[in-house]
């Protein structure tokens, strides 16, 4: 069994994967030409994989994604290969929802404004701060990290409202709605926060009657992707005041290019696409690799995280 990791680990990830299985062959200084010709399976961030290497890996029977996206990815070779693809999905929970909190915490809390009168070295209380108990967020794609977010959101008395797109119960959401239902919900959202992956179904669904729908006070917050609407249609709500704020922590384009209007917008919070960053990350990744390679050597291939290629989830 050959092993080809396209990310280079630290030394003790590298002895405990050899440790804990002495009779496969790893490679961790991943070169195209010589490594993808005998890899069984391939780790990978996924995103710089293209159709040529699929191509060129002839004994290619898994990929392990260490990311939850697989929109970057040649999905059409790897389908008609009949390759086996399972990803991290959920490993960014905590990461991730905490990042969620702490920017609505700190648009709730003024934090932005009290760092600012520091800078200037002046004593200013701030005005403006308000409470977070009693508001309502609307979470688009309440899955493991969604439902995350929303447990946090509950313990503070907020009152969460899960879409997704068949409307199916989701843990921690007090309402599940279907995306058919969204435009009718947004007038209730304080915030709305996106996680949705990048599908046929999610790109651009958000459109410009969905934010004149919404509360004239609300944040936007997307921690998805970056293609769930056009930025045009998000810098004209913004500037027509038809939401106070957004918190983007994905672009269509990155990094995001000099002179874009986001970056000179005061209602915009540009995160660099930062909130899943975490010193547990591969931590992680090797707690779903793991158990999934010992099932693999055993011949059973009903691995965790398995990703359906024509779906893109």
């Amino acid at each position: 069994m050959e092993i080809v990791f396209t990310f280079s680990l630290k030394e003790d990830h590298k002895q405990q994967l050899q440790q804990q299985f002495p009779d496969v062959s790893f490679h961790f200084n991943y070169e195209t030409d010589t490594h993808l010709e005998i890899a069984d399976v391939l780790v990978t961030y996924g995103g710089n994989l293209t159709a040529e290497n699929i191509a060129a890996a002839k004994n290619l029977k898994w990929i392990m994604v260490a990311s939850a996206g697989i929109e970057k990815m040649p999905k059409k070779e790897i389908a008609e290969r009949g390759i086996t693809v399972s990803n991290v999905k959920g490993l960014h929970k905590t990461a991730m929802s905490e990042s969620i909190l702490a920017h609505i915490l700190a648009l709730k809390r003024t934090l932005p404004e009290i760092y600012e009168s520091q800078k200037r070295g002046t004593w200013e209380k701030v005005k403006g701060a308000t409470e977070l108990r009693g508001s309502t967020a609307l979470i688009l794609g309440p899955g493991a990290i969604g439902g995350e977010v929303g447990r946090l959101l509950q313990a503070f008395g907020v009152k969460t409202i899960g879409c997704n797109r068949t409307g199916k119960e989701a843990p921690y959401m007090d309402e599940l709605i279907s995306f058919s239902s969204l435009a009718s919900r947004l007038p209730d959202a304080d915030y709305v926060i996106a996680i949705l992956p990048s599908t046929d179904e999610t790109k651009d669904l958000l459109k410009d009657e969905h934010f004149k729908a919404m509360k004239d006070d609300a944040v936007f917050m997307n921690f998805g992707r970056g293609d769930l609407v056009d930025e045009s249609v998000l810098i004209d709500a913004l500037q027509r005041g038809e939401i106070s704020h957004a918190v983007l922590d994905v672009f269509v384009k990155e990094p995001l290019p000099d002179g874009h209007p986001f970056w000179e917008m005061v209602n915009v919070t540009v995160s660099p696409h930062v909130s899943s960053a975490s010193g547990k990350y591969i931590d992680r990744v090797l707690e779903i690799f793991i158990p999934n390679l010992e099932k693999w050597l055993t011949g059973d291939k009903s691995l965790a995280n398995l990703v359906d290629m024509e779906r893109g989830y």
